[in-house]
């Protein structure tokens, strides 16, 4: 598929089969694309957490997400998280298969760019690197023929305990994909024009 006409074709879904199931290669594979997407130095900052249990994807719509359909009707719902400590934790694995020069002159660039910056950077790019890679997942999902719809709508404090998030991690939005219930969306809402979101050089 034409990725230009993919971004102009994913639409958000919010009604979904849910006796359909993906299988285990199509996850794989929208998977593996979403760990395509950059991030700074490589670090991959992104943990997915895949939630399948029935009963919990049942609670978090019910209890904390307003009772959002997609929430237990999609076929696959992952929940972005990020290590805000990532570069921290063994930083040579991400240039695994580079020349060692160059391993160890990215792995200690990292660990030099990371070290003193504050929790608010740390949090801000993690929360960087989670966008990509969710507009990634979204655009592979529309390429397989699949229907998506990224969530904010959930008390993300409430999910944290209930998924046992790391302290040193941060929550990001979920990601419902699978096959819409045939029904039109709403009709696509004007975008603003370039001459409203476009500035040359800065905003002086």
């Amino acid at each position: 598929m034409n990725t230009v006409d993919a971004i102009y074709g994913r639409r958000s879904i919010k009604h979904y089969d849910k006796a359909h199931s993906l299988t285990d290669a199509e996850e794989h594979r929208l998977l593996e694309a979403a760990t395509q997407a950059p991030s700074s130095f490589n670090i991959q900052h992104w943990r997915l957490v895949m939630l399948r249990d029935p009963d919990l994807r049942h609670r978090i719509r019910v209890d904390y997400a307003g009772g959002q359909a997609q929430v237990t009707d999609a076929s696959l719902l992952v929940l972005f998280t990020a290590d805000t400590k990532a570069w921290h934790k063994s930083p040579e694995r991400y240039w695994r298969g580079a020349p060692d020069d160059v391993r160890e002159q990215m792995s200690k660039g990292m660990v030099r760019f990371h070290q003193n910056r504050d929790a608010r950077f740390q949090r801000d790019e993690a929360q960087r690197s989670i966008g990509m890679a969710m507009q990634t997942l979204m655009l592979a999902a529309h390429d397989l023929g699949y229907q998506s719809c990224p969530m904010i709508g959930f008390d993300a404090d409430a999910v944290a305990r209930l998924i046992c998030l790391p302290e040193d991690h941060v929550m990001g939005a979920m990601v419902a994909i699978g096959k819409g219930i045939d029904e039109p969306p709403w009709p696509r809402p004007q975008r603003l024009s370039i001459d409203e979101i476009s500035l040359d050089n800065s905003f002086a």
